[in-house]
């Protein structure tokens, strides 16, 4: 379900005492990207089929939603949301052609709707005692399954091969830790996994037209994952920093210290500072109470959490010229106000590097960047962003570079695995989603 102060009440603790008695279940915490943020948009969608009732719950945002929206209508369905997520629960519970009255093929259903839409969308069915984990053939959007293992194994008192208690899956395996689970493996791009109480077993793995490579969200590793979470083998930190290490190699500057916008920059600080060989200082301090700038619905909201989000610890820098990291300038509308405020307090100068290229193209796939107007590096100002933001300098990481960071790891491992095997011919392809950075999107967009 999207959380929403509003909408508070539906995860109050009577509610979830409910949920104490049962061993299967879907939630949804996702701020909304297509249709409105309402309540009758919240999900998990359920609805009632032919078989039973079903859950659907989904991350991403259909690239060819309007399509679905119509064809549907045309069969007579009739939709009481804008919500893409009620599209797919509508597509699942049509009854292919060839399908048994009595018995439900729900590979064929959702493998017609991975045929309907190819992107974007990492999702959950539940029916009965089972649950369904989806990815779309280019793994746009993250999933992942996680193993449950008693608490005295979490903490190293049980058997080195515990029992696996149960199965959970999530975006992110961050999540995994604090509820006593453990990183099991990713859904692979494409594949569809049956989950039951005692195991995980893969249905089917529905291949991308004419070989196209994957296309996972780059901007998961810039921005949105929490930093201990794990992506393509790889932990989102390790690749932040190395990110940093790049931008020192692209971007050096003369200064005294390098320190970062908390708390997403920082693993790319850390890594610029270690590349240059400059001290790692800290210069701000972040209110943990304030959300995050970038995902505000409007304007206002977004200004005002810059008003209030970041405290400077001017001892640290006074006199001195700093390198500022930051994981990415979107909107123009957070760094600004920070350079002005350590200026005030003392900077000597201040040089910004962004451990990102510069966003140029809305996403139709799951990320509010819904204009290009509102991207400051599609505005005037851009060509002059150094005097615009009050900074010394701005210099931007390249996309190659990006790219070349996130895909370090994830070439060395495949050509460990390839040395090790005597047909090489099933080498999986390496793409990222790089389209809010060049606009060159991984399937042709449906407008």
């Amino acid at each position: 379900m999207e959380t929403q102060p509003k909408h508070s009440k539906c995860t109050s603790e009577d509610n979830l005492k409910k949920l104490y008695v049962s061993n299967l279940g879907i939630g949804h915490t996702r701020y909304s990207t297509s249709g409105i943020s309402e309540l009758e948009n919240c999900q998990p969608f359920v609805v009632e089929t032919l078989h039973g009732k079903i859950a659907v719950a989904h991350n991403g945002e259909l690239i060819n939603a309007k399509q679905l929206r119509r064809k549907l209508m045309r069969h007579g369905v009739g939709l009481s949301t804008s919500s893409d997520s009620e599209l797919i629960t509508q597509l699942l519970a049509f009854t292919p052609p060839l399908e048994n009255d009595d018995t439900p093929d729900w590979v064929a259903r959702i493998k017609n709707l991975m045929n309907e839409t190819p992107t974007s969308y990492s999702l959950l069915m539940m029916h009965k005692d089972i649950i369904y984990a989806v990815r779309d053939p280019y793994g746009n959007r993250p999933l992942c399954i996680g193993r449950l293992i008693s608490v005295g194994s979490m903490s190293g008192k049980g058997k080195k091969n515990s029992e696996t208690e149960g199965w959970v899956v999530s975006s992110e395996s961050c999540s995994f830790l604090s509820i006593g689970a453990q990183y099991y493996r990713e859904v692979l791009p494409g594949e569809i996994v049956k989950i039951s109480r005692y195991d995980v077993q893969t249905l089917d793995v529905v291949p991308r037209p004419g070989g196209d490579p994957s296309a996972f969200c780059i901007f998961e590793y810039v921005y949105f994952a929490r930093p201990d979470s794990i992506f393509e083998g790889q932990m989102v930190y390790s690749v932040r920093r190395r990110c940093g290490q790049q931008l020192a190699v692209e971007a050096p500057v003369e200064a005294d210290l390098v320190s970062t916008v908390p708390e997403s920059a920082t693993p790319a600080a850390l890594g610029y500072a270690q590349k240059c060989g400059l001290p790692y200082v800290e210069v701000l301090c972040k209110n943990r109470y304030v959300g995050r700038t970038f995902i505000q619905p409007n304007m206002r909201l977004r200004q005002l959490g810059v008003a209030k989000k970041f405290g400077v610890l001017s001892d640290n820098f006074k006199g001195k010229r700093i390198v500022l990291i930051d994981d990415s300038i979107v909107r123009g509308n957070t760094i600004s106000p920070i350079i002005k405020l350590l200026r005030e307090s003392g900077a000597k100068e201040v040089h910004i590097r962004v451990a990102s290229p510069p966003i140029k193209f809305p996403c139709y796939m799951g990320i509010n960047i819904p204009t290009k107007e509102e991207l400051i590096a599609n505005r005037p100002e851009f060509h002059d962003l150094a005097k615009y933001i009050g900074a010394d300098s701005v210099v931007y990481l390249s996309v190659e570079g990006l790219v070349s960071s996130v895909q370090e790891s994830i070439k060395a491992k495949q050509e460990n695995q390839n040395s090790l095997k005597t047909n090489k011919s099933r080498v999986r392809k390496i793409g990222h989603c790089t389209a809010c950075l060049t606009g060159e999107y991984p399937v042709e967009l449906d407008w």
